[in-house]
């Protein structure tokens, strides 16, 4: 009989299946590992949740629909909401730039409030670079 990797005790076959530590208190808080939760939009009155694993990721991934906010932009960031086209899609980037209009609206403004680029580059999920070329864009952003 398998048992808890913590305090020793025999493991229910039924627990031994999933998990290798007991429910006590003490055995969980040692052993218990959160998780990642990808909230999908369905429609303006409710989100659908998903438990981001490796199914969800690679499923996510293939999606035609991809959002740019799933990129890695931190190390345990996951992103708000991915939407299918229709209903709410993310604004169609400028042809010949990496960004949205609203991405350099809003490196503008963190910008102005004296965010570095490095630091809006983090927020956005964007490279550093590109963040820098998106502040020294001439062109206005649409509004």
């Amino acid at each position: 009989m398998a048992r808890c990797v913590t305090c020793g005790s025999e493991l229910h076959p039924e627990r031994a299946a999933k998990y290798d530590y007991c429910t006590r208190r003490e055995c969980q808080k040692q052993n218990a590992r959160s998780l990642k939760i990808l909230a999908v939009g369905v429609n303006k009155a409710a989100d659908q949740y998903e438990v981001l694993d490796g199914r969800t990721k690679a499923e996510t991934a293939a999606r035609p629909y991809r959002d740019d906010r799933l990129a890695s932009s931190g190390k345990d960031r996951v992103p708000a909401r991915a939407t299918p086209p229709g209903h709410g899609s993310p604004p169609r980037k400028n042809p010949g730039r990496p960004w949205s209009e609203p991405q350099q609206r809003l490196a503008r403004i963190y910008n102005a409030k004296g965010m570095r680029p490095d630091e809006i580059a983090r927020e956005l999920g964007l490279s550093t670079q590109t963040v820098i070329q998106m502040l020294l864009d001439r062109a206005p952003a649409a509004g």
